[in-house]
């Protein structure tokens, strides 16, 4: 048979195959690049970022370091040996070398982060050595001479057994906190703030005391380093965070203690530095509110002269919440930062000496971790609802793409229409939040008819949802439901009142207002009445338990990483102080605490079939919150079912885990829409 080769044959043949566009689904979460913690050049030339990802071959999570040049030249990957991790990349300061933190194996460091120099004009990462602890932090002085490291205390050595294995020490606990999510139970060992000389390859305490040390923060001559501490009798027990500052020839002395509200400055879980003015004179700093509020209160860009004195609270008047370290321009006239509002987080910017506030950059997007070089070049996070956190410059006023992780996967997708939506709770509180319509694409859509919806409580409490890429929120949508978020009272981004109204009333305020959400998707035509289900992780999974003690019109429903008596968390998980705080103790506030168990105490009243999901090392909720609450639907005869992932914390980092735990997420749901 002889083979006829058309010229229409031909230029078919070199047509580009085409990509038509699909939904977002579970093995998806495993394509997104998560991209964090840029940190730009001194010169202003580029910006190191991290980019997370899934090894699906090794099933775990790695992270490494790039570069993307300020030009917007393609970046380039620094860092990536298999099986290994690298974060908290911060240049030198004539920007010649890197320095990062990885567990890189070595055979006399094994399983303790080290701390690495990556020379820029080519070459091979080495470690520093002479450092005794594993490397928490770091921070280059000014004039290249010294580091200061945050180092933990070593584990004690009992030798090896006879597999060459090392034995773990015995843990012992005499402490009021003693466990944190991804740690596990505290013992007594300690962060310390240190001095590296990189000349001597030597190094020295430059603290007194047994306390925890973090964040430090160079002062522009070199001769201090501000950090932040609890140095209280106990600091377990208190919320107070202060700045210190220790001087370089002064080793081992007690350091100045500079600020000294009651609550938090520069509290450790915000990761925001304490920021020296250019000429040394002022420190700016994210202060927390009232400490009695603890989360609820909205917290705020803080000044205070670096020898000491009155702060001045420049956001206060906003009664929004400030987030990430606050940069200060070259000529040390503005202080910028990250500045949350209703749905949104804007890069801001205030005079050191007060004033109104600009907002720089702002829209239906988010935006994150600003960094600014020598030159006034800064770079920051964006994302929007349709793409990933990616590294962008604020240039000229605009925003400009650095980083492009995500561009290749976004191509394939297909993405519904997010809105953001005004509504009146039962006592008439306006309340605000987002509808997340599905795409074309999407199994079961069509157009104009109703559909089924997931209401999606978020975490916290003290949180909110925004503008920014939900990977849930599009897996959902990918899969055929409209998909609720709202910030009902409780959420941050209105107000510390606003926040503060679920002191001590969880389930309360929030409940009825999340419900008028789902009245208000339903009275539009979008929802399908009879077809509602409920679900989500953490406090959205604990708000599934109140919201089903308190509702029978959902179908299904997944409580992920819940609890639902809270006495079952008191000594079992990290939050032992704000439980105090905001509950008070349980055998002086009985009442607080059982009107805040509803969903165990009256589990009589569910009626809807629920999944709980936790992972089997998770410290923020522990497992047998979930095992009760499962237990209590079961021996009612309320179809249940409880899934337990072996040696997850409360975020989960294992891939096939990730996929596993949406899919069951979704079979659930379907088992009882069909």
């Amino acid at each position: 048979m002889r083979l006829l080769i058309t010229a229409s044959a031909l230029a078919l043949a070199v047509l580009p195959v085409a990509v038509f566009a699909r939904p977002i689904g579970p093995e998806d979460q495993l394509k997104e690049q998560m991209v964090g913690d840029p940190q730009i050049a001194p010169d202003g030339s580029a910006v190191a970022y991290t980019v997370t990802t899934y090894d699906t071959a090794a099933d775990q999570m790695a992270s490494h370091i790039w570069l993307a040049p300020w030009d917007g030249a393609a970046p380039r990957q620094l860092t990536g040996r298999a099986g290994e991790s690298e974060s908290g990349a911060k240049f030198s300061p004539d920007g010649k070398t890197l320095g990062f933190l990885s567990s890189r194996a070595d055979k006399d460091k094994q399983g303790e982060t080290r701390l690495w120099l990556l020379p820029m004009n080519g070459g091979e990462a080495k470690p520093l050595d002479g450092i005794a602890g594993s490397v928490d932090d770091f921070a280059f002085s000014p004039d290249g001479k010294y580091l200061a490291l945050i180092v933990s205390d070593k584990q004690p050595d009992l030798g090896k057994d006879s597999n060459g294995d090392e034995i773990p020490a015995p843990i012992v606990v005499d402490r009021y906190h003693f466990k944190v999510d991804d740690i596990g139970i505290l013992d007594n060992r300690r962060q310390r703030l240190f001095l590296y000389d990189l000349a001597a390859g030597t190094m020295k305490r430059m603290t007194d005391g047994d306390y925890d040390e973090y964040l430090p923060a160079w002062s522009p001559d070199s001769t201090k380093v501000a950090f932040a501490s609890k140095r209280a009798p106990d600091p377990d027990r208190t919320y107070n965070s202060d700045i210190f500052i220790a001087a370089v020839a002064m080793p081992g002395a007690a350091p100045f203690r500079l600020t000294t509200y009651e609550g938090a400055d520069v509290p450790q879980d915000a990761g925001a530095y304490p920021a020296w003015s250019p000429d040394g004179k002022q420190i700016a700093y994210i202060r927390n509110g009232d400490p009695k509020l603890i989360y609820y209160a909205a917290n705020t860009v803080a000044v205070i002269p670096s020898t000491g004195g009155e702060p001045r609270l420049l956001t206060k008047d906003l009664d929004r919440n400030t987030y990430f370290s606050p940069v200060w321009t070259p000529d040390g006239k503005a202080i910028r930062f990250v500045l949350e509002d209703d749905g949104k987080q804007v890069l801001a910017s205030v005079s050191p000496n007060g004033g109104a506030v600009s907002r720089l950059a702002e829209g239906e997007f988010v935006v994150a971790s600003p960094t600014i070089a020598k030159n006034g070049h800064t770079a920051l996070l964006q994302s929007s609802p349709r793409k990933p956190f990616e590294v962008y410059a604020f240039d000229a006023g605009k925003l400009r793409p650095l980083s492009h992780q995500n561009d290749d996967w976004l191509k394939e997708i297909d993405f519904g229409q997010l809105t953001f939506n005004a509504w009146k709770g039962p006592d008439g509180t306006e309340v605000h939040g987002f509808i997340l319509t599905p795409p074309a694409s999407a199994p079961g859509v069509a157009a104009g008819q109703k559909l089924k919806t997931i209401l999606h409580p978020h975490g916290g409490p003290a949180a909110q949802y925004d503008w920014s890429f939900d990977m849930w929120q599009n897996v959902f949508a990918g899969a055929g439901f409209v998909v609720l978020t709202p910030n009902p009272r409780g959420s941050t981004g209105r107000g510390t009142a606003y926040a503060n109204a679920l002191n001590a009333a969880w389930g309360g305020v929030d409940v009825p207002e999340d419900l008028a959400l789902v009245d208000l998707a339903v009275s539009k035509g979008i929802s399908d009445p009879d077809r509602l289900v409920v679900g989500g992780w953490s406090y959205g999974g604990m708000a599934t338990n109140y919201l089903i003690a308190s509702d029978t019109r959902f179908k299904a429903a997944m409580a992920g990483a819940s609890i639902g008596n809270v006495f079952a968390g008191y000594g079992t998980d990290q939050y032992v102080l704000d439980y105090d705080t905001e509950l008070g103790v349980p055998w002086k506030n009985l009442d607080v605490w059982i009107k805040n168990s509803y969903p165990f105490l009256h589990a009589d009243r569910i009626k809807t079939p629920t999944l709980y999901m936790v992972g089997g090392a998770d410290v923020n909720v522990p497992t047998l919150a979930s095992e009760q609450m499962y237990q209590a639907l079961k021996t009612q005869g309320i179809d249940s079912e409880l899934v337990i992932y072996p040696d997850q914390y409360h975020h989960f980092t294992r891939p096939s885990y990730v996929v596993d735990r949406m899919k069951r997420w979704l079979a659930w749901y379907d088992k009882y829409l069909k």
